[in-house]
Order: C-alpha cells, then sequence, then structure tokens
C-alpha cells in the first residue's frame, strides 16, 4: 500500500473487495474490449467486411488488458479511449483497422457505466435483503416482547420490540422495491455515434435504417440487455445517473434512521450493537461502549445522502448533445457513491446479526410508566364500580401529575398506583390496580402486525431473492458430474453453499475453492453458471484463477 499518497477510506476501510472490482480498472477496460467485440461481431452479422479471425483475435485479448501501452500512448494523444484502442490494436495487428468501427468514445464510455451501474445495483440488492433477512429474523424472535415505544423521544403506548424492528423493515421493502425497478428500467446506449444521430453508421451501411436499428438490439442482446433507450445525444441522458444515486441514498436515509434509533436505544441501555471482546470505546474512558458502527453508517449516509446532489446538478445543467462537464463528476460520485453504500450495507448487516436486547431493562423501563398507560383502564374499571367517569378523569389527571413531581423533581419511583388506591373515588385496592400492570395488554396488534408483516411482505421477497436450495443444488451436482464424465474430467472435490444472497467473503464453499485454486491444486474448475460461481465479480475470477493455471468452464449461459 502506497504511504506518500491520499488512499481511499472507501477502498481502504469500508467498501468490500466485490464492489471494489465492479468500479475498478480491470472491470472497466475489460468491458471496453467486451463492447468492441459485441460491435465488430454485430457488424460482421449485419453484412460488413469483418473476418472470424479478426473476432477470434480480439476475443484472445479481451482481458489481458496492456497498460503500459494505453499508458504511454495517452500521454502522446491525451485521449483514454484513443490509447486503448491502439493498445487493443497493438495486440491485435490483424483486427486493428475494425476495432471501435463508426463508434464514438461514448460507445464503450456510457455503455460501461450503465454496465457497471447495473452490477452495483445487483450487489446493492443482494446486500439489501441480506439485512431484511436478518431484521426478519431479529423482529420474529422479539416480535411479543413490550417495550415502550416513543412519540417526540417521550413515553408512549407500547410496542414491541419486534414490532418496531418492522418499521426499519418497510423502508428497506421500499428501497427494494425502487432497486428493483431501476435495475429492470435501466438501458444500454447503443451505438448512437457523435451526437446521436447514427450518422456514421449510416455511411457504414450504406444508409440501411433497417441495419442500423437492428444493430442498436444486437449490441445490448449481446451484453445482456433488454433494449437501448430510443434517442439520446452523444450520451445517455445524466437523468439516469440521478436516478440511480437517488436510490442509493434512500438506502441511506433508512440506514440512518435505524442508527439513530439504535443509538439512542443503547443510551437507555435497552438494546446494543455488538462489542467485541477486545474493543476499545473509548482512549480516555475505559468503560464506555460507544455505538461506533451506528454512528459510522451515519456518517457514510450523510456523505451518500449529499452526493446524491452531484447528478442532480450534472444532469440539469448539461448543453445540448454533449458536454464534459459531467466526467469528471462522474468519475467521482458515481463509484464512491456506490462504495459507501456498500460499506453501509455491509455494517447494517452486522449490527443487526450481533444485536443485543436487555430484556430486564426494557421491562423496568415498561413497567415505570405503565402506571400512566394504564390510566384509561383504571378509570373504566373504576366506572364499573360506581364511579363517575368525569370525575374519575379529573381525579387521574390531578394525580398524575402529583406521580410526574415526584418523579422528576423528587427523584422518586413512580407511585401512581398507591396514590389511586387511597383515593377512596376510585373504590379500587392496590391488587386490583397490579392487574392492569400486564404490559402485554397494551402493545395492541404488535404481535400480530409483525407477523402478517413478514408472511405477507418479507417472506415472499426472500424468497424470490432465494439463489439455491438443497433439492436444486443435488440436481446441479449431478449436472457437473456428468459433465465431468462426458468430457474426461476427474471430480475431485465438490465445494457447495447452500445459502441466498450473500457476499463471496460469507461462501465457506466459494473460500475452500479458492484456497485450493491458490494453492496449485486445482487445474480446472466446473460450475454450473457465471452466476452460480460469482454473480457480479466472475470476469474477476476467471482472471484470478487463470494467474494461478486453472481453467473455469460453465455447463450453462445462465
Amino acid at each position: 500500500m502506497a504511504t506518500d499518497r491520499y488512499t481511499s477510506p472507501l477502498s481502504e476501510r469500508y467498501a468490500s473487495k466485490e464492489m471494489q472490482y465492479i468500479f475498478s480498472q480491470d472491470k472497466k477496460f475489460t468491458t471496453w474490449r467486451k463492447l468492441w467485440i459485441a460491435l465488430a461481431e454485430s457488424e460482421k452479422e449485419l453484412g460488413l467486411n469483418i473476418t472470424d479471425e479478426q473476432i477470434a483475435e480480439l476475443k484472445e485479448h479481451q482481458n489481458d488488458i496492456n497498460y503500459d501501452v494505453a499508458k504511454a500512448r495517452e500521454k502522446e494523444v491525451r485521449h483514454d479511449v484513443m490509447s486503448h484502442v491502439y493498445a487493443y490494436g497493438v495486440q491485435c495487428p490483424k483486427a486493428k483497422g475494425i476495432i471501435h468501427l463508426g463508434a464514438t468514445s461514448c460507445y464503450v464510455g456510457d455503455n460501461t457505466d450503465m454496465i457497471i451501474m447495473r452490477e452495483g445495483l445487483q450487489l446493492v440488492k443482494k446486500k439489501l435483503v441480506n439485512v431484511i433477512a436478518e431484521l426478519a429474523k431479529f423482529a420474529d424472535r422479539y416480535k411479543a416482547l413490550p417495550t415502550l415505544a416513543f412519540t417526540h423521544f417521550q413515553p408512549a403506548q407500547p410496542t414491541t420490540v419486534g414490532k418496531r424492528a418492522t418499521l426499519w423493515m418497510m423502508e428497506l421493502v421500499q428501497d427494494y422495491e425502487d432497486i428493483c425497478y431501476v435495475i429492470d428500467s435501466l438501458k444500454l446506449l447503443g451505438s448512437k455515434g457523435t451526437t446521436g444521430t447514427q450518422a456514421s453508421f449510416m455511411e457504414l451501411f450504406d444508409g440501411d435504417h433497417a441495419k442500423i436499428r437492428k444493430l442498436d438490439q444486437m449490441i445490448a442482446d449481446k451484453m445482456g440487455f433488454a433494449g437501448v433507450y430510443p434517442v439520446s445525444g452523444q450520451t445517455y441522458s445524466r437523468k439516469v445517473d440521478s436516478r440511480v444515486l437517488n436510490v442509493l441514498a434512500g438506502i441511506a436515509m433508512s440506514a440512518h434512521k435505524f442508527t439513530n434509533d439504535v443509538r439512542l436505544l443503547q443510551h437507555l441501555k435497552e438494546v446494543e450493537e455488538p462489542f467485541e471482546k477486545h474493543q476499545i470505546g473509548s482512549s480516555a474512558m475505559a468503560y464506555k461502549r460507544n455505538p461506533m458502527r451506528s454512528e459510522r453508517i451515519a456518517s457514510l449516509a450523510d456523505y451518500v445522502i449529499s452526493d446524491a446532489m452531484n447528478p442532480m446538478l450534472v444532469a440539469s445543467t448539461q448543453w445540448f448533445e454533449r458536454t464534459l462537464d459531467d466526467s469528471a463528476n462522474k468519475r467521482i460520485s458515481i463509484p464512491e457513491g456506490f462504495l459507501a453504500v456498500d460499506g453501509i450495507l455491509d455494517l447494517y448487516l452486522n449490527i443487526v446479526d450481533g444485536m443485543v436486547v436487555y430484556e430486564k431493562v426494557i421491562h423496568k423501563h415498561l413497567m415505570a410508566e405503565l402506571p400512566f398507560m394504564a390510566t384509561e383502564n383504571i378509570m373504566m374499571d373504576a366506572v364499573k364500580e360506581g364511579g363517575d367517569r368525569q370525575e374519575l378523569h379529573e381525579k387521574i389527571r390531578q394525580l398524575s401529575m402529583e406521580a410526574g413531581r415526584n418523579v422528576k423533581v423528587n427523584g422518586l419511583d413512580n407511585n401512581l398506583l398507591d396514590l389511586i388506591a387511597a383515593d377512596d373515588t376510585f373504590h379500587l385496592t392496590k391488587e386490583q390496580l397490579q392487574q392492569c400492570m400486564n404490559p402485554e395488554r397494551y402493545t395492541g396488534r404488535s404481535k400480530e402486525q409483525v407477523e402478517d408483516f413478514l408472511t405477507e411482505v418479507i417472506n415472499p421477497i426472500l424468497a424470490k431473492n432465494k439463489v439455491m436450495n438443497k433439492h436444486n443444488l443435488n440436481k446441479h451436482i449431478e449436472a457437473l458430474e456428468r459433465y465431468c464424465r462426458e468430457n474426461g474430467l476427474h471430480a475431485k472435490d465438490v465445494y457447495k453453499d447452500v445459502t441466498f444472497n450473500v457476499t463471496l467473503a460469507q461462501r465457506k464453499g466459494f473460500n475452500k475453492l479458492l484456497d485450493d485454486v491458490i494453492s496449485y491444486k486445482i487445474g480446472t474448475v466446473v460450475t454450473l453458471s457465471r452466476k452460480s460461481l460469482s454473480g457480479t465479480d466472475s470476469d474477476f475470477i476467471e482472471i484470478l484463477f487463470a494467474k494461478f493455471g486453472c481453467d473455469v468452464r460453465y455447463i450453462t449461459e445462465e
């Protein structure tokens, strides 16, 4: 690690390797090359004079970026895209003349941005579902545990710990719905040319409009997109970037709200985020147990929320078909928004996974305030004993004020029940009054709301995002073993993960595989698909495995 220059805390401290790879140079430039290959293939299929040999040469060097050549060239020409066109041409002398044919810089730049943002959103979505799943466990466990609710941070009618967790989840569900919508709505720029008119392609295809229209869709198909934006300038509308970062800002808002609640509850000693055995809370006050993870989320969330302004400003101030005043801003604001939210969600999952609930403290606080909450029930019971409702209401008001003064002015315990029992107006004994002190009587439908919410809202989301169950896993293993037999491969080991929506770091099977590859124990890995191996990181994994002499084979193109 370089110590004599600035390094981003997002990459050094907060963001996962998976997200960092999505916004890495390797990912960017290999995607450029994939786009050039897709363009060349499509142009060949539409009749241009491009050979299979040229395509094969391009594919051969798709992943081995000759950075040294590109950097040296960029010093001369001051243009990153043309430098990489040149570098690719050095490796592919036969195909050099057809690389980037008819395209402008935004063909690789903007299309790559769309691809990377979509993959980033897919990883964020996966982690978001992880958090929802963990919160669902927490809510279910504590669905019936009464606790004080707060309005204005003043004690209010009781709720349950699990019901409060559903409020955190409900906001994440809204974020989930937003991110699904944005992912599904993202399109490629396609091949629109210098001002969006496709004039260069009119020249290439002798004015054949049908072929030019088809070219756009063919590229989209090859890159895994449903379609392209029907019209654009040289670039896609920067309003798209704003929509993407607004989704990230929404997640940041939800996470910030959660940490506000946790920090307040930790002050009350009712709930506490995880605290490691040797963790230091304060350099001066050794006894401190500070909610540092929650505060870190809050800090990152503030950054993401403010970062959402960047694409808004860029999109609103663009001129006509293209200006370059977006470029420097995009290079910073979009990756950093993703890296920060990635760190937020990892922290969020960590907190929920290890969150401690102090039930006795919760009960103590609740019982200290419950006499006030129970006054309506007490009044009804007194009416049944012959009391006058209006007179009783005034008496309870007076006695509540007195009990409140005892607590706040004199520092005494809440003695409202004693005061009521001693007042002949109520005709109720202390024992009768104690019967009103069952907290479950005052939590309404909290428990049932949790159950309904988990069943009707959360479980369908978790089911929809489940990758693999044990039944499917066995079928997949059989398919892999059959492939090995048919292709003369000896299946030495089976590496499996029965899980859903987790990061690579959380997959024990994958990490055992990685260890064996790095130890040169495996020459070939056979897997069902790119998705089943490593999700959005398949390119990175292929490059990594190749460095250790390991070939990766996919039996499906899923």
